[in-house]
């Protein structure tokens, strides 16, 4: 299968590298491009393929005005400029991509190993957002800078960024609680602020339209996410393994990042708690923190163990293979959404007309 080959030579590529740091930084770009090409230029592929192109249409109709007083008015903007211009409507495939990567990019180049980070994100974030749900996947784009912004102290440029990301998808306003931690590694008298400030923000986002729509949707419904249980699940894990296993290494080796790392972990947790309530709101929230994830993951290597430093450092990567491979070999849902692949790069078989 195409998508298991792809992963499998990724990671065999990042394990060949491991040790010749200069090229894999060096090829870092040549997989980054790739990996945007096959995402921004699919054709019919992705489990949301049809309803973007139903609010493609849907933009035709709405003016500047309506634009800016509704939800997301960043997305509806580029869906009216690509419907004006007469574009067709997989070059919002390209946008979104085009935002996801970047943002990508300059959480990766803060990393010592940007290709391994890079690698991690594609078997599960790669497939399900910026190649299905874009909207998400820009604001997913958009977040990672802004976590750039939480590691450096900058709580102005975090909120600014995660505001920016609400322009694509509402949902990621809910890291706005971090605001109050934003200014440097958190204690004791931060988190008791976080967490005052966090029950009235909470309210605030539970009353808005944004809540509203989540809750009556996916809380008590019946609508369940695919796979949600695995993709959360893991992040549960990862989370214990953080802080049962290299806490207090991470705080050593990385102090700078040690916020960034501990309260995602924390993020990771709390996700794999709401999943019970609803597997929709808590997949969702998961995707924003898998890079997060990544970056843990791709610093074992440079993170001091006692003993099995090598089963340390692939033990990751084992496992995102061995659910990627579960997922892509059992699930029909994957099948129906992703196969076959097209791209309408070099042309179109058939001679299938964009829409």
């Amino acid at each position: 299968m195409l998508y298991l080959g792809l992963a499998n030579m990724l990671f065999l590529l990042r394990l060949s590298l491991a040790q010749a740091k200069r090229l894999s930084r060096q090829l870092y770009y040549a997989v980054l491009l790739g990996l945007f090409a096959f995402s921004a230029f699919r054709f019919q592929v992705g489990c949301d393929w049809s309803g973007y192109y139903f609010q493609y249409l849907a933009a035709a109709g709405r003016d500047w005005a309506t634009i800016a007083a509704g939800r997301e008015p960043i997305w509806w903007a580029i869906l009216s400029g690509i419907h004006a211009t007469g574009l067709p409507y997989p070059v919002a495939n390209i946008v979104s991509s085009a935002v996801f990567f970047i943002g990508v990019h300059v959480l990766a180049r803060r990393q010592p190993d940007p290709l391994g980070f890079l690698v991690l994100l594609f078997p599960v974030l790669i497939i399900n957002m910026p190649m299905s749900g874009i909207r998400q996947g820009a604001a997913i784009g958009l977040l990672c800078i802004a976590f750039t912004a939480f590691t450096d102290r900058r709580p102005v440029w975090f909120t600014f960024w995660v505001v920016l990301a609400a322009g694509f998808h509402s949902s990621v306003l809910v890291f706005l609680l971090l605001v109050p931690v934003a200014t440097g590694r958190y204690n004791k008298t931060r988190l008791a602020t976080a967490a005052l400030l966090a029950v009235p923000g909470a309210i605030l986002l539970m009353g808005g339209d944004s809540a509203e729509v989540a809750s009556s949707r996916y809380i008590g419904t019946g609508v369940e996410a695919f796979g949600a249980a695995f993709r959360v699940g893991f992040l549960g894990l990862s989370a214990m393994y953080f802080f049962l296993f290299i806490r207090k290494k991470w705080m050593r080796h990385f102090p700078q990042d040690y916020s960034l790392a501990s309260v995602g972990a924390i993020g990771m947790a709390l996700a794999f708690l709401v999943v019970p309530v609803s597997s929709v709101i808590g997949d969702r929230l998961g995707y924003y923190l898998i890079p997060i994830q990544a970056m843990i993951f791709a610093r074992l290597p440079f993170l001091s163990f006692r003993s099995s430093q090598s089963l340390h450092s692939a033990l990751p990567y084992l496992a995102v293979l061995l659910i990627f491979a579960v997922w892509t070999q059992t699930s029909g849902h994957f099948r129906q959404c992703y196969m076959p692949y097209d791209s309408w790069l070099f042309g179109l078989p058939g001679g299938d007309m964009l829409r």
